[in-house]
């Protein structure tokens, strides 16, 4: 029997085995059709959605056995006064996944599965994101009108943060060590980076492994993207269920101060006008200050940590920093805690000297090969991508104006300040990797 009518045939029986709901025999014919390769039909795609929600659904209702098993031992350490940890394992609930609100997101973010691992994405949410980035050009406004009326050469310094981060193009790796290098950053690289860490934080979300209560260390943190990300999905999910209270301890360890501050003072604008309940630590210092810096942070703490795209070009500061993040993996992520990494294609495969290809055999043992050398075992990883293909497209321009949302309040000051003759749209080629100890 040939390939296309033993997939005809398989869809068939799983359309009556869904009818006759027999769903033991529709589990196994969905395998047989994935392992297949063949594209899943809309039914098959809702049918293999079904049983993840089913899935977490078991899981909450575990949780919460769970809960109410530690309340009646807290009850009973209270009557002999024997308080102990228990109160803390109780804390730590994860956030249901709520299908309405993933129903959303997929929609207007129009994500689509195009394979096992990767995700197509051209679109936004502008409830959220139009007036996020309204707020940061008009901040970003404010600071360099501010600085024109201090400095006779903000012309100049400019000139010099844009040569500096401009290296990411001919790669190399940037300084970010002028004193308008945040300001270019914010223009240039912070929204399309806040929303792939928003996306990151909802397939987290989608999976059902969010804490309410989440301790995170960021890597290179910058301004605090990535808690820029998750603060948004948080808002964003506010007219789907009622949000039981959150508490984000963010830890941003960045060698440059002035991301850090130029952050933490639009977050304070912004976000936490939000309600946000987030506490921030800052670690001002370099990854590379080796086993003193692994020795500041705090040892089995974090449930999340984050590395964003900080993957060096440099071969041999991308080795030393692999054996760092690997000794901060080992001390600081708690028994329990996951590893979230974000990496731009050709950071991941150019130094295994793999070419992007339509493979996703190949990809999976590059993902693996990466995360194996971080001392991590892989959990999953989507291929966040605009175009659709692992492949580059022909015409990227034309393709961005036609089907990519543009950054239409950032646009004015990416045209005036960097000098480039197009409009900024959001777009992905980003993998987003899960992994454990």
């Amino acid at each position: 029997m040939n390939n296309s009518l033993a997939n005809w045939w398989r869809s068939h029986q799983f359309n009556e085995a869904v009818k006759s709901q027999n769903n033991r025999l529709a589990k196994q014919l969905l395998k047989q059709i994935e392992n297949s390769g063949a594209k899943l039909s809309w039914q098959q795609k809702l049918f293999k959605e079904r049983l993840q929600l089913e899935k977490l659904l078991q899981k909450k209702n575990d949780r919460i056995k769970e809960a109410e098993r530690h309340l009646e031992e807290l009850e009973m350490q209270l009557s002999f006064g024997q308080l102990d940890d228990s109160l803390a394992r109780i804390d730590q609930l994860t956030l249901f996944p709520d299908t309405k609100f993933i129903e959303h997101i997929s929609k207007y973010f129009k994500l689509i599965d195009c394979d096992e691992s990767m995700i197509q994405c051209t679109g936004i949410d502008d409830k959220t994101f139009n007036n996020f980035e309204q707020h940061l050009a008009g901040f970003i406004k404010n600071e360099l009108n501010k600085l024109s009326r201090e400095k006779n050469n903000i012309d100049y310094l400019l000139e010099q943060a844009i040569d500096d981060i401009q290296k990411l193009k001919e790669g190399q790796d940037p300084k970010y060590n002028f004193e308008l290098s945040p300001h270019v950053y914010l223009i240039r690289y912070f929204l399309d980076n806040v929303y792939c860490t928003y996306l990151a934080w909802f397939l987290i979300y989608k999976a059902g492994l969010l804490p309410t209560k989440v301790n995170i260390l960021d890597i290179a943190a910058g301004p605090g993207t990535v808690a820029y990300g998750l603060g948004l999905l948080l808002q964003s999910s506010s007219d789907f269920f009622s949000m039981p209270p959150m508490h984000i301890s963010y830890y941003s360890l960045e060698q440059q101060k002035a991301f850090q501050y130029r952050g933490l003072q639009f977050w304070r604008q912004y976000m936490e006008p939000q309600a946000m309940n987030a506490y921030f630590r800052f670690d001002t210092s370099s990854i590379f200050d080796g086993k003193n810096q692994s020795q500041r942070l705090p040892q089995k703490f974090f449930d999340f940590i984050v590395i964003s795209h900080c993957f060096f070009n440099d071969e041999e500061r991308r080795e030393k920093s692999l054996l760092i993040y690997k000794d901060i993996f080992t001390n600081s992520l708690n028994d329990s805690g996951y590893a979230l990494l974000i990496i731009q294609d050709k950071k991941l495969l150019i130094p295994y000297n793999v070419r992007r290809v339509d493979d996703c055999q190949h990809e999976l043992s590059v993902v693996r090969q990466f995360v194996d050398e971080l001392g991590l075992n892989l959990v999953w990883y989507k291929y966040l991508n605009s175009i659709g293909s692992r492949t580059s497209h022909p015409n990227f321009g034309k393709f961005a104006r036609e089907n990519l949302p543009v950054q239409k309040f950032i646009s004015p000051l990416f045209r005036q300040h960097l000098k480039l003759p197009y409009e900024p749209h959001y777009g992905l080629d980003d993998y987003v990797i899960l992994a454990k100890k």
